[in-house]
Parts: C-alpha cells; sequence; structure tokens
C-alpha cells in the first residue's frame, strides 16, 4: 500500500448528516466538522446533504447543497444520483439511527447502494444488543464502507465481537472538540448573573435517560456545606418529547426540585444555545456533571466539549466517559447514585486547588481532540479509501464466449408445484411462493434446450405447463399470476404483463416443444385463452402476446385467432410512437420501462408474419434507438437501469441493471437478424449476451458457470448476488437463442473493455 503521503489529494467530498440550524447533537457535530474543514482545509469542497424531518421549517445555510425528506425513499434514490454526479470523491456519513426513514433507518442504504463512491461512515451510536432491523442496517454499513469511524475504543471491539467486523476496517477517532483558551470560570460569571456561586452544569436536549433526578437529588446534601450551590440544566426539551407530552417532563423535574427544597439552587434554561454561546457557558461552570443512565452509551458530544474546554467533569461510567475520563482525566460515579454525585460534587467544591489540576488534566486531553485534528484524521482514512477504489482493468475478451444451456439452477428453483421465484443468494426463498411469469418463462426454457435428457425434459415440461394451465380461471377468463407456498392463489386475475407471457408461453410451445403431447396440449390451451389478447391495454402485454402469436402461426399457419392478435395491435404501436416521438426521441413511450427491447421485437416478428414491411422497419429503427441508449461510453451492453423508470424523456441511468433486458436485448437482435441477414445485429446480440459475462460497467460475470446460475442486477456497489428465477432464466434463455449464431469473424463493438 502507498505510504498516506503520496496519495492524492481530497478535494471534493459529499457529508451527509443533520445540520443547524436543526436542533440535536448530530446537527451541531455536522455542523462542526463542516466548519473544521472549511477552516483547516478551505480548498476542499464539501457538499453537505442535510437529514429533514420536517420539510421546509430550516432555513438552511448556503453550505446545505440539498435536504433529504426522512421518511421520502425517493428522495434517497434522487440524491444518490446528485452525489453520483457531483464530483464528488467520497461521502463522509454521519450515522444514528434515528435520524433516517424506514426500519431502523434503513432508507439510507437504499441511497449507499446507488453510489460508486468511498464511504466513511463515523458511527454515533454502537449498539451491543441490536433489534433485528437495527443489525441488519449496520451489518448494510459495514458491508459498504470502506472506513467505519468509532469515537471510542469500545465501539471497535463491538464492531468486532457482535457483528464480525474487520478490524482494518475501522479507526478510532474521537470526537471533536472547540479549540479554546483554558479560562478561571469567576471570569465569566457576571455575564450569567451567576457571580458569586459555585456552579454545576448539564447540557443536553432534556429527555428522560438524561438522569437529571439523580442529580437533584444530590443537591440537598451539597446545599448544606455550599448553600450558594447552583444547578444549571440547560436545553430545551427534545423535540419528540415534546410533540408527545409538551412539557410535562420538565415540569416534574421543577416539582422534584421544589418537594427537595432546592429550587432556588436549580436554574433550568428551555433553550438550543448556539455554539459560541454553549461555549461560554461551559467556561463559565465550576464542575460539568452527566448523570446519563445508558451504559452503552458510546458517544457523548456534550461530554467532549466539557473536557475540551478544561472542566473538572463527574460523570456516570458509561462507554464514553469510562474512556475519555481515565487515567484521571475526571470522576466516575455509579449510575443513579446520588450520594455518590453529592460526595464527589462536595470534594471538588470544597478544594479549588484539587478542582483547578483535575480540569487542567482534562484541558490537556481536550486538546488531542480539536476540531483540525478530528478532520486530519478522517481525511487521511477518506484518501486511504480512494486510493483503494477499484481502477479500470482491462477485462478478457468475452465476444467470443457461450455458455452451454445448463438447467441445474432452474431445477434448484423449482419443486413439483412448479419453479419459485426468488431467492437468498442461491437458496430458494419460500415465503414469496411462485408466479406464471416465472413459470411461462421455464416453459419456453424447457423447449429450448438442446440435447437435454427427454425424462428429465418431460418431467419439468409438465411441471411448468401445469402450473399455467391450472393458473387459468375460467370465470374471469384470465390468467392469475401469484401463488403461495401453500398452493393458494393470492389473487383471482394476474396483471395484464402476466397474461400476456402466459399466451406468449403458449405460442412457443405449440410450436417448439420436442413432444407432440405437449404441442397439442399448448395449441388446445392457446385455443382455449388467448382471445383474451385482444382486450389488454398494457403496450408490453400486447407486444408479449403477439410474440406468441407469431410463433403459433410458425406452428399453424393461418390460424386464425393469432392473426386477430398480430392485426389488432401494431398500428396501435405505430400511433403512440409517432405521438411520444421528440427529434432526439424514437420510442413508443415518454419514458423507458423494463423489457423494452420486446416492443420493437413484437413488431418485427408480427411484420414478418403479416408480410408487412413498415411495422419491420418501424420495429429496426425502434430497435436501433434503444440499442443505442443501451450502449456505454466505453462499447458495452448497458442494461437499462430501474432508477430510470417513469423518468419523462430523460436518458438512461446506469443502476440496477437487470437480467431481463439483456435477454430481451438478444432475442430482439436476433430477430432483427433472421428478417435482414445484417450481421450487425448479431453484433448486436453478443454484445447484449456478453453483459452476463462481464462485459458491463463493473466487469463483473453475473453468470455462475458451473451451475447455471445467474445474480439478480449489477448494483453501483457491485452485483446483487440474489439468484431469482427471472434472472436465472434469462441466462438460460439467453444462452439458448445465442447458441446457434455463428459467431466467425465477428466479435463485439468495442474493445474498451475498461471496468471502474
Amino acid at each position: 500500500m502507498a505510504k498516506p503521503h503520496t496519495l492524492a489529494p481530497i478535494t471534493h467530498l459529499a457529508m451527509i448528516g443533520n445540520f443547524l440550524p436543526r436542533q440535536c447533537g448530530i446537527a451541531t457535530f455536522t455542523t462542526d466538522v463542516y466548519q473544521a474543514m472549511r477552516n483547516r482545509c478551505p480548498d476542499i469542497q464539501v457538499d453537505v446533504y442535510a437529514m429533514d424531518d420536517h420539510p421546509g421549517r430550516y432555513d438552511y445555510p448556503a453550505a446545505v447543497v440539498g435536504a433529504i425528506p426522512q421518511d421520502d425513499l425517493s428522495a434517497y434514490v434522487d440524491t444518490a444520483r446528485t452525489i453520483e454526479n457531483s464530483g464528488a470523491q467520497a461521502i463522509w456519513l454521519q450515522h444514528e439511527y434515528g435520524i433516517f426513514g424506514g426500519a431502523a433507518g434503513d432508507h439510507i442504504l437504499t441511497l449507499l447502494d446507488r453510489t460508486t463512491l468511498p464511504l466513511v461512515v463515523t458511527l454515533h451510536t454502537v449498539l451491543e444488543k441490536p433489534s433485528a432491523d437495527e443489525r441488519r442496517v449496520l451489518e448494510g454499513l459495514l458491508r459498504r464502507a470502506a472506513k467505519i469511524v468509532v469515537m471510542a475504543e469500545r465501539g471497535r471491539e463491538i464492531l468486532a465481537r457482535v457483528y464480525g467486523a474487520s478490524g482494518k476496517q475501522i479507526v478510532m477517532i474521537p470526537h471533536g472538540v472547540p479549540d479554546r483558551a483554558f479560562v478561571d470560570p469567576d471570569t465569566l460569571k457576571d455575564q450569567f448573573g451567576w457571580a458569586g456561586r459555585e456552579v454545576i452544569l448539564t447540557f443536553g436536549l432534556l429527555a428522560p435517560g438524561k438522569g437529571i433526578e439523580t442529580m437533584i437529588e444530590a443537591l440537598p446534601t451539597v446545599k448544606a456545606m455550599h448553600p450558594t450551590l447552583l444547578y444549571v440544566v440547560l436545553g430545551a426539551t427534545h423535540p419528540n418529547l415534546v410533540a408527545q407530552e409538551g412539557e410535562k417532563y420538565r415540569d416534574r423535574l421543577k416539582a422534584q426540585a421544589a418537594e427537595l427544597g432546592v429550587a432556588d439552587n436549580i436554574e433550568f434554561i428551555d433553550a438550543f444555545v448556539e455554539h459560541n454561546e454553549l461555549l461560554d457557558y461551559l467556561q463559565a461552570s465550576d464542575i460539568y456533571a452527566t448523570p446519563y443512565l445508558n451504559p452503552a452509551q458510546i458517544t457523548s458530544g456534550t461530554l467532549s466539549y466539557a473536557v475540551g474546554v478544561g472542566k473538572a467533569v463527574i460523570s456516570t461510567p458509561y462507554v464514553h466517559a469510562t474512556e475519555i475520563l481515565a487515567d484521571g482525566h475526571g470522576v466516575l460515579v455509579p449510575f443513579r447514585d446520588s450520594a455518590a454525585f453529592a460526595r464527589e460534587i462536595e470534594t471538588l467544591l470544597s478544594s479549588p486547588r484539587d478542582r483547578k489540576r483535575l480540569s487542567e488534566r482534562a484541558y490537556v486531553r481536550g486538546r488531542t481532540m480539536i476540531w483540525p485534528r478530528l478532520v486530519e484524521a478522517t481525511l487521511a482514512e477518506t484518501k486511504i479509501a480512494v486510493a483503494a477504489k477499484p481502477r479500470r482493468i482491462a477485462l478478457p475478451d468475452v465476444a467470443q464466449t457461450v455458455l452451454a444451456p445448463d438447467i441445474a439452477a432452474v431445477e434448484r428453483m423449482s419443486d413439483a408445484t412448479g419453479m419459485l421465484q426468488h431467492s437468498i443468494y442461491s437458496v430458494p426463498d419460500r415465503r414469496h411462493g411462485y408466479c406464471i411469469d416465472d413459470n411461462a418463462r421455464a416453459l419456453m426454457l424447457m423447449s429450448a434446450v438442446p440435447d437435454l435428457d427427454p425424462e428429465r425434459r418431460d418431467k419439468w415440461m409438465t411441471i411448468y405447463a401445469s402450473f399455467v394451465q391450472y393458473a387459468w380461471n375460467p370465470e374471469a377468463r384470465r390468467f392469475r399470476n401469484f401463488m403461495n407456498f401453500d398452493r393458494t392463489w393470492c389473487e383471482d386475475v394476474g396483471s395484464e404483463d402476466s397474461n400476456g407471457r402466459a399466451i406468449w408461453a403458449l405460442g412457443v410451445t405449440a410450436r417448439d416443444a420436442q413432444d407432440k403431447k405437449h404441442r397439442d396440449w399448448a395449441m388446445r390451451f392457446f385455443d382455449e385463452t388467448a382471445s383474451l389478447a385482444l382486450d389488454l391495454g398494457s403496450l408490453r402485454a400486447q407486444s408479449f402476446a403477439m410474440l406468441g402469436a407469431a410463433a403459433m402461426l410458425e406452428a399453424r399457419p393461418g390460424h386464425d385467432l393469432a392473426l386477430s392478435i398480430l392485426k389488432r395491435f401494431p398500428d396501435d404501436h405505430l400511433a403512440l410512437l409517432a405521438e411520444a416521438r421528440r427529434p432526439d426521441w424514437h420510442w413508443f413511450e415518454i419514458v423507458l420501462a423494463y423489457d423494452n427491447a420486446r416492443l420493437p421485437e413484437a413488431l418485427i416478428r408480427a411484420g414478418g408474419a403479416l408480410e408487412r414491411q413498415d411495422l419491420v422497419d418501424c420495429g429496426l429503427a425502434t430497435l436501433g434507438w434503444i440499442v443505442e441508449k443501451q450502449t456505454s461510453p466505453h462499447g458495452r451492453f448497458r442494461a437499462v437501469g430501474t432508477e430510470t423508470f417513469h423518468r419523462p424523456y430523460a436518458e438512461p441511468l446506469k443502476f440496477d441493471q437487470q437480467p431481463l433486458e439483456a435477454q430481451a436485448t438478444v432475442d430482439a437482435c436476433l430477430a432483427a437478424f433472421a428478417a435482414t441477414g445484417d450481421p450487425h445485429w448479431s453484433v448486436e446480440a453478443q454484445r447484449a449476451y456478453a453483459w452476463y459475462l462481464g462485459a458491463n460497467d463493473l466487469g463483473l460475470p453475473l453468470a455462475t458457470a458451473t451451475d447455471g446460475g445467474c445474480f439478480d442486477g449489477l448494483m453501483p456497489t457491485g452485483l446483487n448476488r440474489n439468484q431469482g428465477a427471472e434472472s436465472i432464466l434469462a441466462l438460460q434463455l439467453a444462452s439458448c437463442a445465442i447458441s446457434g449464431v455463428s459467431t466467425s469473424g465477428q466479435g463485439v463493438a468495442g474493445t474498451d473493455r475498461a471496468v471502474a
């Protein structure tokens, strides 16, 4: 590894977290980090993306280039796109479960999984006993992050022991503190009306769990020896608590003080004070107390600030306190022990010399934690993360490679009912049951795979055909789609797409099944069901049905119903194209979606069957347009990413790329090749097929050649390593289709197969 001083400089960062004027500790931290970065490294551009719990409420400064509404998942996706295109070299995330939307804040994973930038995460909470969702989120962060920053050594230990994190990934950088001079508190007390009083301060958003009750219980004992004692509770009530019960908690604390006779010795300051004013309050106090009740608290910004300005601190032994106050840099007392607080406070107030010495030791420790130190340490880790980002590497030439069709993974996902939809990695996930979409595709595959053992073919052909047959609802004259694992149907009528695919599979089976019994069955069932296609309104469903009808005409020339289906839709599709067309937009819809290449393929095949050259020409032209949109600057196939869907007249986005798109493009280009004899279309088919083998934006094979499997997609950060039915079938159907094309003298267009 290169030494840090040889690493390329960081010039542009994206920072995600809360930000002032939002009132919370994370907002204060992120704002302090930003300001320290600007002061220490003014040449670095820092784009702040603020998490927003009340959109429209906060008047953010210019530093905030974007606000992310906490519960709006689409905003996370949009922000990922913005960051990816911003020129930033890395993302620095401030993580706390409560500031992100979704289960345990899992919306943030959606954002991070849609960027390719190296990620540095500062964890403000590390839970030793997480819930299932909290564990899932943190493990997601660990998988995605190049570096994880904790603010206490205990955090490092918990990450390794509880979450199995790699020690090389974790770095401990203490919470930052301001760089202020060490001063005598008595010189500042006048401005707060505290002259002549001995002041103990607790600061932070007021809420149960801070242990204020313990301190109030301690006051009568201390007051007996120090009648001028003043305990200052500084901070507004937590906004969430105010929303639930108003100021009832603060009122209960005041009532407790009155009951104990110390109302005159306690001052509640109900305010969220600005940064410099907070530091003034800290410096004007004699002792800082943190009576927190949570032993697992990893980070306390207020404790860090108190140490940073040189306060004598008395605290309960939560994690952060035990580390920062170790070796005589503060005083620890048991949780909820008011007598211990009273004893230690009285001791320090009775000995100004000991109190000053303790304050001076704290101040020396604080010098190691000032904000410039935090910024320098984090930037050093960020440089390492950026330098470790995979560089472009040459890929092997996969243009001539075709995998032999292999149904092992299809069988792995299938049982006596049919093919299951989803998997967790390669293991079928029975919770999601079955669907006719996948079983229709599997039925087509059984006819397409060459050299398959006849008994094996017959077994699976029968199972998938039986599923399609059972899905037919004669009362509704529609196919059902989704079936639970217990073989109960989830609905009476499936989507139009699923109905179109069922008709498609019947037509292909009638034409291609190797056993006459299966061809006869498919023809009869097509005749019984395919008239539903005439009522389909979905463009893609119509195209699927047209593909099935074109196949049926090859099996039985002159088939009346198939001809009716083929004649029903093409002119409508031409009209849609004319309506949506723009000078730079030659497509049937104003958006790009899924299975795009099926639309021109259906026109090409319909045009051939109906002897309408206008349909063939339109199919070729629109296929050429979508193929161009699916070609990366380096000449690789780039499937239209799912993030593209529903964006009118917009250029396609990279991710997430799905195997279905590559298969559709292979089939459509081979239809164009058959219609024209132009080898260009064979080359395009091979380019799309090579996407499965690694000729893609990330240079990662999606096909698992040893077992016929296929990963579910190409994400900004790598592979979606689940292997669902749709993905496996897409690969195998594409392998069957491409294997019949001669590749002699042909290769994938574009020779730059570099990967990011």
